[in-house]
């Protein structure tokens, strides 16, 4: 009657094994470790290893290992005061040319890591790491958008073949003045056709007749939105692809975005992080005028500007944009077939590849420059740096358009972090950051402590409660929800999902409902035993008539906890996902292991008189 199959005690044992291997990685702690790096993604040299162990050794700093990889070189130390004294002296070594940070480093065994075993992933509260509020620069973003309206007005003149004086913008005006007077209506019109949202005048200036568009209020609401939710976008997906985990990024107010890195200790890493950015833009090189002698000079034709390429010759380009790397909808770094270097291969969007393919198509033999832009920062100055460089300089051989590929880059890692920066996109306009806080892991391991505690405190009171009030039942009941703990921790670890303080009351919140399920069937059990039924039926109607109960229960809490997961954010997430995860577990153990241990020990018994309940 109260016996299970072997399979199912089979598969009961299963889950338990493999949850107590995917928790075990949370037993053995995370070392202090220096995380260096190349500060322009290049690969590290050969002997770096050994030049950062004899500096150690020189300095008396004890190490447990050092590990590196072609991107990465990772110091494992033994306490945090030797940490923090490991990155200062590395740092003043090996100069502004790497990037030594501060970093936690998972202390699990070799063979669980072979597994894919991994500890949880702490939130900032309890892991510690960088918050900065940062506010977008709204000033710059509707000069841009000026700037951009002023080029394409331009652009719409010429495609329309109407001549004109002067384009200029001032204020929320743009002012373009023509040649002819009797063209202000077909002006009018071209520049409808391109820009439809602009306000559309006439008015005479100095003599002249001037077409005068207006951007509206509407326009420049719009824009201050999309740039807070594109700079929102572009952080999120540059912070994901360099591999920090659960990062929070959020709007605050009208103008204001919070970054949180969970485990970034180095303020100025995480500022290299979220604050550089790179791109490309394409134009056509000054063929007509000597590069060096406006170098020399200082002279530059007012239609070009003088840029230098990477071994420092200067480089004359025309103003005018072919494409730039806003128009860029994918990009993935690879090495030249040809030549075997590294390469960006790049996929423009509709508008970008028709001006590449009509440019190409127009100037074929002629040279076309690559310029690469990157905002660095740069910790001496205290904020980012442009650095402008031409990598490429090639003649065009035929007409290209949509798909094509971007050579003359230092390294396959340089290509990479290029690929990836332009995948992410560019912000949409420049950010400044307003705050910015570092929360240390000393204040992170008290926030466990505490979390810790408080577990190990409402875990001891339902325990002895369970112990004293359901006798040897009340023991079953500790089992399992000891085992539900151990299964949450390795869903947390298994499934990437982060740690919060909110997560850890989740987690508390659970030790409650788990137990709760145990109290339902164990009182049906002896409800039935007061009706005068025997032991046996006991057992198996105050499970089969619980199990309902129990279900409808759980299932209410759940779809609250996929609604505060839904729509909740940070802290509500983070208590949403431990509960989600409680709930399911606690199912598994209150009623499945539960019943198999009460198999175990009564359901072989054929003459049962009493239940120790």
């Amino acid at each position: 009657m109260n016996h299970y199959p072997l399979w199912k005690n089979l598969l009961i044992a299963f889950v338990i094994a493999i949850g107590a291997l995917y928790a075990a990685p949370n037993l053995f702690g995370d070392d202090p470790s220096v995380q260096i790096s190349s500060a322009r993604s290049q690969a590290l040299p050969a002997d770096l290893e050994a030049t950062i162990s004899n500096t150690l050794n020189d300095e008396d700093i004890a190490f447990k290992a050092i590990e590196a990889d072609s991107q990465r070189l990772l110091v494992r130390l033994n306490n945090a005061e030797q940490q923090i004294r490991a990155q200062q002296v590395l740092s003043e070594s090996l100069g502004r040319q790497y990037v030594t940070a501060l970093n936690l480093a998972p202390a699990t065994p070799g063979w669980l890591r072979a597994l894919g075993a991994v500890p949880m992933v702490l939130g900032l509260d309890l892991q510690g790491g960088v918050h900065f509020l940062m506010e977008v620069d709204m000033v710059t973003a509707e000069r841009q958008q000026q700037e951009r309206i002023v080029d394409e007005i331009r652009t719409a003149l010429r495609e329309a073949d109407i001549r004109y004086q002067s384009v200029t913008a001032s204020g929320r005006t743009v002012t373009a003045v023509l040649r002819d007077a009797a063209q202000i209506d077909a002006a009018a019109s071209a520049v409808a056709r391109q820009n439809p949202e602009l306000g559309l005048d006439s008015a005479e200036r100095n003599g002249d007749m001037a077409l005068v568009a207006r951007i509206s209020d509407e326009s420049i609401q719009e824009l201050r939105q999309r740039s807070i939710e594109q700079n929102i976008v572009t952080l999120r997906n540059r912070v994901n692809e360099l591999g920090v985990a659960e990062p929070i990024v959020q709007q605050q107010g009208e103008d204001r975005i919070v970054v949180q890195l969970p485990g970034v200790q180095d303020t100025v890493q995480a500022k290299r992080i979220i604050g550089a950015t790179a791109t490309l833009e394409y134009r056509a090189v000054d063929t007509e005028n000597d590069a060096v002698a406006a170098a020399n000079s200082g002279r530059v034709p007012p239609t070009s500007r003088l840029y230098y390429d990477r071994n420092g010759q200067p480089v004359l380009l025309k103003k005018r944009l072919i494409v730039s790397g806003d128009q860029l909808i994918g990009a993935n770094s690879g090495f030249d077939p040809t030549s075997g270097s590294p390469m960006v291969s790049v996929t423009l969007d509709s508008a970008g590849a028709r001006r590449m393919f009509d440019f190409t198509t127009e100037n074929v033999g002629k040279p076309m420059a690559v310029l690469y832009i990157e905002d660095r920062y740069d910790p001496e100055l205290g904020r980012n740096r442009r650095v402008e460089e031409v990598i490429s300089v090639a003649n065009i051989r035929e007409p290209f358009g949509k798909r094509f590929q971007t050579t003359g880059l230092g390294s396959s890692d340089e290509a990479a972090n290029l690929a990836l920066f332009l995948r992410a996109g560019a912000l949409a306009a420049p950010v400044q950051i307003v705050e910015e806080r570092t929360i240390g892991p000393s204040l992170g391991q008290e926030n466990i402590d505490k979390g810790f505690k408080s577990v190990v405190i409402g875990f001891a009171l339902v325990l002895i409660f369970m112990a004293l009030y359901y006798k040897v039942f009340g023991m079953f009941a500790n089992i399992a929800l000891l085992l539900n703990l151990v299964l949450i921790v390795s869903v947390l670890s298994m499934f990437g999902a982060t740690l919060t303080l909110p997560g850890i009351a989740g987690i508390v919140l659970t030790v409650g409902m788990a137990v709760d399920a145990n109290v339902l069937i164990f009182e049906r059990i002896r409800e039935e035993l007061r009706l005068g039924n025997s032991p046996q039926n006991s057992i198996r109607s105050g499970y089969d008539k619980a199990f309902s109960t129990i279900a409808d229960a759980n299932v209410t809490t759940l779809i609250a906890s996929i609604a505060l997961f839904a729509f909740g954010t940070g802290p509500i997430k983070g208590f949403a996902v431990t509960l989600s995860i409680g709930i399911l577990t606690s199912m598994f153990t209150a009623i499945l292991v539960t019943r198999a241990l009460v198999n175990k020990v009564y359901g072989q018994r054929k003459q049962l008189k009493a239940l120790a309940i």
